[in-house]
């Protein structure tokens, strides 16, 4: 079984100003995001049909994120492992973090949920430090500047075409190319947690912000026998239990039990994993779509609606 490497490198991007707050009315399929296919993809005698898969996944989400984003993504291939994600982050305060996500709310079921289960500042809920660090994608999404160094690509994502199907092929021992690839591809618009950097004191990612064991009681641990899951509306809808089991994995990630989800921590051969709770993720911390993502699982005490979302990477 292999574990996806998703996000297992953020760069700090230092000095990005922040701009613009304001609201604004984004036009539907508004996102952009730019791929750029190194030699490693070009080279293989199977480059059109692994572009053909990135595509799929690309054009799933410009078709389905209504903000306003142009996102660039370098692809290329790795020997080892399942997939991997280096992706540039900005710093900023959970007060601006909180004042983005208020300004930027669609005002959906997820928006409106997650927005309730955020307290005021200046210290986050999660670990009490002022700081939140978030991709500059999700930076951009939420209307600052933030720009890669050197006009670098927001992520790199590498996946292994050795261990996975696509163009039609199929082995039952291998994984779902096009799955992987989504895992990276969230971790790069803003999925992920600060816990297993050895820093848990600093800044907390976006997504640790919705980080539960029970009602009202966050989780923000590292014990391979904590309780952690995900949850949009202070901790009573369990949507989906965190990765806990440590060893490399990432804690941003899915427990892999049960179906088979994008985001799960560990692939699952032969099978299809489709977006769901990573859709509702990817909301609550930032991005809005054409329509509310709707897990079958979901369910929002109290504001009759449900949700879902999307996937990531190791080996």
């Amino acid at each position: 079984m292999h574990h996806l490497r998703s996000c297992s490198v953020t760069r700090t991007v230092l000095g990005f100003v922040a701009v613009g707050l304001a609201t604004f009315a984004a036009p539907a399929h508004a996102a952009t995001i730019n791929s750029v296919y190194g030699s490693s993809i070009t080279s293989d005698p199977n480059a059109a049909a692994i572009e053909s898969t990135i595509n799929q996944a690309v054009q799933f989400y410009e078709l389905n994120i209504s903000t306003a984003v142009t996102v660039t993504i370098d692809f290329q291939e790795m020997s080892s492992g399942l997939g991997q994600s280096s992706t540039y982050y900005g710093a900023i305060t959970y007060s601006q973090y909180l004042s983005a996500l208020q300004s930027h709310s669609s005002g959906n079921a997820v928006d409106t949920a997650a927005l309730a289960s955020l307290p005021g500042g200046p210290n986050n809920p999660v670990n009490g430090t002022t700081t939140v660090n978030v991709t500059t994608a999700n930076l951009r999404a939420l209307g600052f500047s933030a720009v890669p160094p050197g006009g670098a690509a927001d992520s790199t994502v590498s996946v292994n075409t050795s261990i996975t199907n696509y163009g039609g092929n199929y082995n039952p021992s291998f994984y779902s190319l096009l799955a992987v690839i989504e895992h990276e591809m969230d971790e790069a618009l803003g999925l992920g947690s600060n816990l297993g950097s050895g820093t848990m004191n600093t800044a907390v990612r976006p997504e640790d912000l919705f980080r539960y064991s029970a009602s009202g009681v966050r989780s923000y641990t590292t014990s391979s026998s904590a309780t952690s899951y995900f949850s949009i509306n202070g901790g009573v809808t369990n949507l989906i239990n965190f990765n806990q089991s440590g060893g490399g994995s990432d804690y941003g990630d899915w427990a892999s039990s049960g179906t088979p989800h994008v985001q799960d921590a560990y692939g699952t051969p032969g099978s299809a994993p489709s977006l769901g709770v990573e859709l509702t993720a990817l909301d609550a911390i930032g991005y809005n779509f054409v329509s509310t993502p709707e897990p079958a699982s979901f369910w929002l005490v109290g504001l009759g609606a449900v949700c879902f979302l999307v996937r990531r990477r190791r080996a």
